[in-house]
């Protein structure tokens, strides 16, 4: 089965737009794959849940395929959005 690095994955499927972000928030244990911490250099397969934290903001997104490269209007094809959950801060 075909398998990609974590960072270039986020770049290609552009749900982050730079690879340097993508490694970043990888590398800062914002991003699980299938519940497992991630780092930028983990694989994704496809059919793999990746839980992506971004600021206030968890997006739940499944892996539908994998390329190389892909135009703009593509990129989308790649994974599907599961759920969305806006994060609360509470102060106690």
């Amino acid at each position: 089965m075909a398998t990609m690095r974590l960072d270039k994955f986020l770049k290609v499927s552009r749900l982050i737009k730079r690879r340097t972000l993508a490694k970043e928030v990888a590398d800062k244990g914002r991003i699980l794959i299938n519940g497992q911490q991630a780092k930028a250099g983990s694989n994704v397969k496809v059919g793999d849940e990746l839980e992506i934290r971004f600021g206030q903001k968890l997006v739940f997104v499944q892996v539908t395929e994998l390329q190389e490269s892909t135009k703009k209007e593509d990129a989308a094809s790649m994974y599907k959005i599961v759920k969305e959950e806006k994060l609360t801060t509470t102060d106690q």
